[in-house]
């Protein structure tokens, strides 16, 4: 659902002269030193990143999720580390409180997340329990007015920036599914957390993950998210918003792997022409073109169910591992077009093609789409 044409026209714009004037240019200065600089950060912070997604009673921009994902188009056009520093403020790291967060959880947090004062954090994942979510193995055991957590998450997303994380923590023992898994706000200062080394990642440098370890973490009942029992819940409808803002980024940034493609092929020539003109060259631009336009219109159409307030569990499974696959098959032709000069780092669709791979695995592999959606089809045709 787009609320003013004109407005978000606008903001469209901003952030379009954004990637292109003051992010694309610096592309292979994050990729070198795995940094983004501080005052790109505080940029983000001024043009209102941080609060995409939350609503403007705390500060945000309280985007849609059409209009959301219409700027994550056009965060696409570049590296996705600077996309990380604050999509989870956008994402899994604030969703939670806004969906099922108190009210007193809402006015301590959100303003800060929004602002960017605050980077808040999402810790479902465990070394032995990724795509079995529900088998987490991290507890939380009730002390009087205070939840005693123990457990390590692995892979957490910006936790060496982080204020705070919304950890999912077995409350109840007794029960081994989803039914015995909580959501908590816990702050990072909170004693008791400690966090692991900075992954050394194929690709996507500049963006943080790491171990997050809590040894005997003690938080107060209120920073409880929604109903003791309810936090898986509370993840998956987390998850659900945040594949679509990946599956919206994945067509954003296959759009620009092509576009490069494409200036390249019209520049490079091989038996005196330039080898746009040949055409299992121009198979490739074509199918691409299609795929990333397909995906496109598949999230769209999940973005405006959701604003509609519909169930979009089935529609954002279906675009998630849609438009990421979409992306990685981009990447391989888009480097197949650049010839030997797609496998060196001078070009961007080198370390794009290591970027983009992530996207079939972190929240939720493609294969967990996959059951996902079989599911769904499954129980539809049996009701």
């Amino acid at each position: 659902m787009i609320r003013d044409q004109e407005i978000l026209e606008q903001l469209l714009d901003t952030v379009r002269h954004f990637v292109q004037k003051e992010l694309v240019p610096i592309e292979q200065q994050v990729e070198e030193t795995e940094t983004v600089p501080e005052n790109v950060i505080q940029h983000m912070r001024e043009l209102g990143l941080f609060g995409l997604s939350i609503s403007e009673e705390y500060g945000g921009l309280g985007l849609t999720m059409e209009e959301e994902v219409l700027v994550n188009f056009e965060l696409g056009g570049t590296s996705p580390a600077f996309r990380s520093v604050f999509s989870t403020n956008t994402g899994i790291g604030s969703s939670g409180i806004i969906l099922d967060g108190s009210d007193q959880q809402k006015q301590k947090y959100l303003p800060k997340l929004a602002s960017g004062e605050y980077i808040g954090s999402f810790c479902l994942t465990e070394a032995e329990s990724g795509s079995d979510a529900a088998s987490l193995k991290t507890t939380a055991r009730k002390d009087g007015d205070y939840y005693i957590l123990n457990g390590t998450k692995r892979f957490i997303t910006n936790a060496p920036r982080a204020a705070t994380f919304t950890v999912m923590a077995r409350t109840n023992p007794e029960i081994k599914g989803a039914r015995g898994i909580s959501a908590f706000l816990v702050e990072s200062e909170t004693a008791g957390i400690s966090l692991g080394k900075i992954d050394k990642k194929m690709g996507q440098k500049g963006t943080y993950t790491c171990d997050v370890i809590f040894d005997n973490c003690k938080v107060h009942k209120d920073q409880l998210i929604g109903e003791e029992g309810a936090g898986f819940i509370t993840a998956m409808k987390v998850l659900d918003k945040g594949r679509l803002g990946i599956a919206a980024f994945s067509v954003g940034i296959a759009e620009r792997m092509l576009n490069d493609a494409l200036k390249y092929a019209c520049e490079r020539k091989q038996f005196a022409q330039p080898i746009a003109n040949f055409q299992l060259i121009q198979a490739m631009l074509a199918d691409s073109k299609a795929e990333i336009y397909a995906a496109k219109c598949m999230v769209l159409d999940a973005a405006r169910k959701r604003d509609e307030g519909k169930d979009v569990t089935l529609e954002s499974s279906c675009a998630k591992m849609f438009a990421t696959e979409m992306c990685g098959k981009v990447a391989d032709r888009c480097v197949q077009i650049h010839g030997g000069a797609g496998y060196i780092n001078e070009y961007s669709i080198e370390h794009f093609y290591r970027d983009v791979r992530l996207f079939r695995i972190y929240e939720g592999t493609t294969q967990i789409q996959q059951i996902i959606i079989s599911r769904h089809m499954i129980q539809e045709a049996t009701i």
